[in-house]
């Protein structure tokens, strides 16, 4: 099946709308889709013959929640390449560091055992090397710079696995030009978006709304009090709004403070609300949060008590934050809004926050159109 009749299937059987940004990817997509087939085709090489040039990559950015991630796995399933690989981006670089790190205190033996060479002192060639004996075609979901030293590296990887012949397709929230902005040292990053621009065609995926978010409207998203029956509602809605799409995780970068985030998809976010109101997080946490995801699924929300107004007073933070950003919430708490904090310091704060909860899940707040 061609990436056209897997989207083509998935809109005739009514799981996606028809969108006109989501179609100029997939004719994109479909192009590269046949470059990489004809590299394939069966034939003879001759000396005399010129080699076939490498089929540009493709860099597809918009919105959160407007299908980037959706149509890159149609393209994956798709893709005629043996050797493909799809990952979240965060997870390539935490294995490209380990890498980098294995050779640089590695001694000769450790290192042909892990990259089949030793010699040298810069670990980005081999690195590049392993990875691209491993996969031809490299398919990365969130592609987000904010770390100094994942930008400090990106320009001389990325041109190294070019070199040998790896093509690469990617969804970000941001255009290439955005990549890294008002980084440290981002003079030195700024070849790195040049060679984006040369090596991958980049298309704008800016729909007017998630599509998976029609899945939400008359949906209950207020499951109170936590029974079992609450929780496989929960974790239903939670599952159809992936649609099959893996658990990848993220990491938010605040002021130097990294808060990792294990279920997250996309532009989705499922968090226990022991890990974002029961540990030292701030107001630019949850903005950062609010910024990056726009739906997000709050499990195990306490009934609080005087004794828990830290916790309180963080929950009015991540509501507030939510709230003005506009994002979906599906929440599995102890007991209704107005019982969940009745009482101690900040209890009278407290009720705008029952307010916006209740807000937040009514029907209008889930039609609202993404802006």
């Amino acid at each position: 099946m061609t990436i056209r009749a897997a989207y083509a299937e998935r809109l005739a059987a009514g799981k996606i709308a028809p969108d006109l940004a989501q179609a100029a990817a997939v004719e994109t997509l479909a192009r590269l889709e046949g470059e990489l087939n004809a590299l394939a085709e069966p034939g003879f090489s001759f000396p005399f013959m010129k080699k076939k040039p490498r089929p540009r990559g493709v860099y597809l950015f918009g919105p959160v929640g407007r299908g980037k991630s959706m149509v890159m796995d149609l393209f994956f399933e798709t893709a005629p390449v043996t050797r493909k690989t799809r990952v979240h981006f965060h997870a390539f670089m935490a294995r490209v560091h380990g890498l980098i790190d294995q050779w640089r205190k590695g001694d000769a033996a450790a290192r042909k055992a892990v990259f089949g060479q030793a010699k040298g002192d810069d670990p980005i060639a081999p690195a590049a090397e392993l990875i691209a004996d491993e996969t031809s075609l490299l398919c990365f979901d969130e592609f987000h710079v904010t770390d100094i030293a994942d930008a400090m590296i990106l320009g001389r990887l990325f041109e190294a696995l070019f070199a040998r012949g790896v093509v690469v397709v990617a969804t970000s929230n941001r255009a290439p030009e955005d990549l890294y902005r008002n980084g440290i040292n981002r003079q030195l990053f700024l070849p790195f978006i040049a060679l984006i621009r040369e090596k991958m065609e980049t298309v704008e995926v800016g729909g007017p709304k998630d599509f998976r978010l029609a899945r939400l409207k008359g949906a209950r998203v207020y499951f109170s009090p936590i029974s079992e029956a609450a929780e496989a509602g929960f974790d239903r809605l939670w599952a159809d709004l992936l649609d099959g799409q893996a658990e990848t995780g993220a990491v938010l970068e605040v002021l130097g403070r990294k808060t990792r985030l294990p279920r997250a998809a996309g532009g989705l976010l499922r968090a226990h609300f022991a890990s974002l109101c029961g540990q030292a997080l701030g107001p630019q946490d949850y903005l950062a949060l609010a910024g990056e995801f726009h739906t997000v699924f709050l499990e195990g929300v306490a009934r609080l008590t005087a004794e828990r107004r830290n916790e309180a007073a963080r929950f009015v933070s991540l509501i507030d934050a939510l709230y003005e950003g506009r994002v979906k919430l599906v929440v599995l708490a102890e007991a209704e809004p107005e019982a969940l904090y009745p009482a101690g310091d900040g209890a009278f704060e407290f009720e705008r926050t029952v307010s916006r909860l209740q807000e937040m899940r009514s029907k209008s707040w889930f039609e609202a159109d993404d802006s």
